[in-house]
């Protein structure tokens, strides 16, 4: 499986420490965030991990910023995706099982790098149920086409 990441200066040191935790776990992973502790602008490195995930040139995608919200505010605009910005293991596993979420976004301020774990495992270990979710999405995407 491969995973794009990406992140603003905010996130940085966190982005570093998930991507380490997912090549531990043999993971192929893509860093398309920032590097530096500099400011940046978040929807710039949330187009770069969508598209990845869009072209198909990765899996999934992770996306991280102060608080995770507006990385999964711009993130969302990208057609086809379906961020979720989580703060714990729950919602990250529910958003994949029943909104086949394909964009994890989190807060380096609002979480720590643990959690950060948890939430990662959680989000690539469940899978889509289908059945009566596959009707919510074709939803989702008939709203994303107008």
């Amino acid at each position: 499986m491969k995973i794009a990441i990406g992140n603003d200066h905010a996130a940085t040191d966190m982005k570093n420490e998930i991507m380490q935790y997912l090549k531990d776990k043999g993971l192929e992973v893509v860093n398309v965030g920032t590097d530096g502790h500099e400011s940046v602008d978040y929807p710039v490195y949330a187009k770069k991990v969508c598209d990845k995930v869009v072209s198909g040139e990765a899996d999934l995608g992770i996306a991280i910023c102060g608080t995770g919200v507006g990385i999964s505010i711009a993130c969302n605009k990208v057609k086809g995706i379906r961020a979720v910005c989580c703060s714990e293991p729950f919602s990250a596993k529910l958003s994949r099982q029943h909104n086949n979420s394909n964009v994890l976004c989190f807060g380096a301020r609002v979480i720590g790098p643990e959690l950060a774990k948890m939430i990662v495992d959680e989000w690539l270990a469940a899978e889509f149920q289908g059945g009566r979710h596959q009707h919510r999405i074709d939803e989702i995407a008939e709203i994303e086409a107008l």
